[in-house]
Parts: C-alpha cells; structure tokens; sequence
C-alpha cells in the first residue's frame, strides 16, 4: 500500500511539472495584458515602466523559472488588477464555489441513486421510463438556458427565490458560508440545481445501467435463494457492486463542477472562483487565471487519489492488488 501511494505521488508530481509548462505558456502567448490594464493614451515611456514593473520583459524561460521557484515556495504571483496575491484572492472566493460544488453533488447522490434504482428495478413501469425520459433533459438542456428559466419562473414571476449574488452568509472558522442562514440557503437553491441537473441524470443512468446488468448474476440468486429480504440483497450485494463506477463519476464530477462552474456563477451572479476567473480573463489577469488553472489540476490529482482509496474500501479485489 505505501509503494503504491508513493508511486502515484510520484506520477502526480509529474502530472503537475508537464502542467506548469502548458498552463504557463499557454496564458502567455494569448495577448498582452499591458494593452488593457494601461490607458490607450499612455506615452511609450509610461507602457515600458509597466511592462518592467509586471516582468514582462524578460525572457519567457526566465519568467517560467521564476514562476517556478516562487510556485515552490507557495507563491503563485500577485494580481495584476489587485494587487494582491493570486492565490489569496481565490482562496478568498473559494468558499463560495465549494458549498455550490457540495451542495449540487449531494443533490446528485440524493435523488440520483434512489431515482437509478427505481428505474433499473421497475424498467417497465410508467414511473421507471418517466425517469429514464426526464433525464434525457437533464443531459439535453444548456445549463446558461436552464438558469435563465430558473429566474424568470421562480425569482421573476413567482418571486419565490432571489435572483442573484449570495445571500446573508454565516462565519464558520473564520470563513463565510452561505448554507448557515436562512437567506444564504435561499440564494443557493437555483444555482446549486442548474449544477445538479446534468449530475443527476448522469448517477441516474449509471444505477440503472448497474442495477440491470447485476441482477441476472448468480450470486443474487443465490442471495435470494437463502432467504434473504429484498432490501438486504439491494443493499448488501447489488448496491456494493455497482458503487465503483458511481464513486468514479461522482468524484470527477465534483472537480468538474468546481472547475467549469463559470457559466452557473456568472447567470446567478455567484462570487465564485468562475465568476472571478471570468473577469481575470477579460482584463488578461495572468497570475490569476494561472494560479487557478494550477488549483484546479491539484484538485483533480486529489480526487483521483481520493477514489483511487475508495476503491479499495468497495471492492476486496483492488485491496488484494495494492497490498502486492
């Protein structure tokens, strides 16, 4: 077990230098942040001290190495527009995209298995291919089309949610958070359901799919031969056996909400992580739009990682595999 965390430590290690280099030079070859942030009516002298006050007239290796350095160091480089260290100013806005990103992917476990079950126990009932056609849509449906629908039913015409922003929000070690009040709660629920949606349909079909391919195997039949009640052969033997690939898509699902929940926050005018790199890219705020594009892949490294582990809680046979 620790070769092989240490291996995989090792590959991550690897996965985050190659990504150094791609995010880094691929943010600085597209335009030149010196355009936007100083006045057109800047004279020649006034534009060459804010390319040399930025860095940017050094060598793109030597920029890349001292990015480098300083990234090893915990720094990821100072906002252009801010001032402030990039890092900082996300991690700032990261609390707002986490409870979004935890609170779409609980509603995704919550109703998407149970719906999956359903589904894949009663395939020919009126409520399992009602399921199965709702969550066409679910995949179907543009989420920036969805949330616009959200706020003209329920915010305009019923006037039942808020809108846009955050809500009244709750301190809780030293962060805000927005599920701790009535208010924050209120504000979450459009946004966290435009995320869910797409999540939902996805464990939806997953379960089912699972649950139809393991109850024709043996080894439930003989469960059920024993004497076992319905409930326990569902929960013992079928669900165990299908919560691999669900974990898997779950958890990737999880990194993808944070990292592409821009289109959401910028409909609900969320002040998330995607509403702030939206803005970043507008005004070519490199350090910024790198420092994130370097949290999200740590982030998806960690995930997979995490479901690496899980695997080996569910299923004896990857246990077997590590400990070789």
């Amino acid at each position: 077990m620790t070769s092989w965390l240490l291996r995989r430590l090792i590959q991550a290690l690897f996965v985050v230098l190659a990504m150094t280099v791609i995010v880094f030079l691929g943010v600085n070859v597209i335009g030149n942040p010196v355009d936007i942030l100083i006045s057109p009516q800047a004279d020649q002298a006034e534009r060459a001290r804010a390319i040399i006050a930025l860095g940017l007239d050094r060598p793109i290796w030597e920029q890349y190495a001292t990015f480098l350095w300083n990234a090893v160091q915990g720094d990821l480089g100072k906002s252009f527009v801010f001032n402030e260290p990039a890092l900082r100013l996300i991690a700032s806005r990261m609390p707002a995209t986490i409870e979004l990103a935890v609170t779409a992917v609980l509603l995704s476990i919550v109703l998407g298995i149970p719906l999956g079950l359903y589904a894949g126990l009663r395939p020919n009932s009126t409520g399992g291919r009602l399921i199965m056609a709702g969550s066409i849509f679910g995949f179907s449906l543009p989420s920036f089309w969805v949330g616009l629908m959200l706020i003209m039913v329920f915010a305009v015409q019923l006037g039942w949610l808020p809108s846009t922003g955050r809500g009244q929000t709750e301190t809780l070690f030293g962060i805000p958070w927005s599920f701790l009040t009535r208010d924050g709660l209120a504000h979450m629920v459009m946004p966290a359901t435009n995320l869910a949606l797409g999540n939902i349909a996805l464990v939806l079909r997953l379960t089912r799919a699972g649950v139809r391919e393991t109850l024709p195997l043996d080894y439930i039949k003989f469960a059920r031969a024993k004497g076992l009640s319905p409930a326990r052969v569902l929960a013992v033997h079928v669900m165990k056996n299908i919560l691999i690939p669900i974990v898997t898509v779950i958890g990737l699902e999880f990194g993808s909400i944070i990292a592409f929940a821009v289109v959401t926050e910028s409909v609900f005018a969320w002040p998330g992580m995607g509403k702030l790199i939206i803005d970043s890219i507008n005004v070519l705020d490199r350090p910024v739009i790198v420092a994130y594009l370097m949290m999200i892949v740590f982030l998806f490294i960690a995930i997979n990682l995490i479901v690496d582990l899980l695997y080996t809680v569910l299923d004896p046979r990857v246990r077997l595999e590590t400990r070789e």
